[in-house]
């Protein structure tokens, strides 16, 4: 049983690596993974503050570049750091190296799969749904600092309701067909075609929220918006 979870750069790493975080994350799922010897997990992880402080230097040193593909790789490094990060604090449960090319993965040996970013052209959550279509999950959980999906940004319409559900064809009316580097949506839009076309679920949720986390993996209750 493979599950897969989109973690957000910005969950790990908001300015700098959130210890608290990680400690407890990573306390749950060596528990989660304790319960149940055929349990595994993907965790592809993205950019955080490293990918975004890195990204403004480079628009802000070359304002009139138009090479979205050079600031697109800025953040893929980041990811690869973060991910480096996670392989690094699950030790022996993690016996791959960190997969930056979801398309080539031919095993899963350990019990954790950590995956950074791979191209220009799309975000981590791309990489999820690759990842989840050759493993065979049917859902991919998107950790962000949101915890629900609104009908617009809470932070611009003081009238944005939160959803529990959406369809695939209403959510990607919302976040459009193009990916910009470091754009910042609930799921990326490139990964929700995908997600949609291979019959993937999404669930987005609250990235710090621990026990939350927890109730997605076991298939209770939560918190959350399933997109599909």
């Amino acid at each position: 049983m493979v599950k897969v979870l989109s973690v957000g750069g910005s969950i790990v790493v908001p300015n700098e690596p959130d210890t608290e975080f990680l400690g407890a994350f990573s306390k749950m799922v060596k528990e989660w993974l304790a319960e149940d010897a055929s349990r595994k997990l993907i965790l592809v992880v993205g950019g955080g503050a490293p990918a975004r402080i890195y990204q403004n230097a480079f628009r802000t040193v070359t304002p009139d570049a138009a090479d979205s593909a050079a600031a697109d790789w800025i953040g893929i490094m980041a990811t690869r750091l973060n991910a480096q990060l996670l392989k690094s604090i699950f030790g022996d449960l993690c016996t791959q190296d960190v997969v930056i090319d979801p398309t080539v993965v031919s095993d899963f040996t350990g019990r954790i799969l950590v995956a950074a970013g791979w191209k220009p052209g799309f975000s981590t959550d791309n990489d999820a749904v690759l990842l989840a279509e050759r493993f065979g999950a049917k859902t991919v959980v998107n950790l962000s600092n949101i915890e629900k999906v609104y009908t617009d940004d809470p932070r611009k319409n003081p009238d944005a309701k939160p959803l529990d559900t959406i369809s695939w064809t209403d959510f990607r009316k919302m976040v459009g067909d193009e990916w910009v580097p470091g754009k910042n949506c609930p799921f990326d839009p490139i990964a929700s075609k995908g997600a949609e076309k291979n019959g993937i679920s999404v669930i987005c949720a609250g990235g710090k929220n621990i026990v939350n986390i927890r109730s997605i993996l076991d298939d209770k209750d939560f918190i959350g918006t399933r997109i599909g």
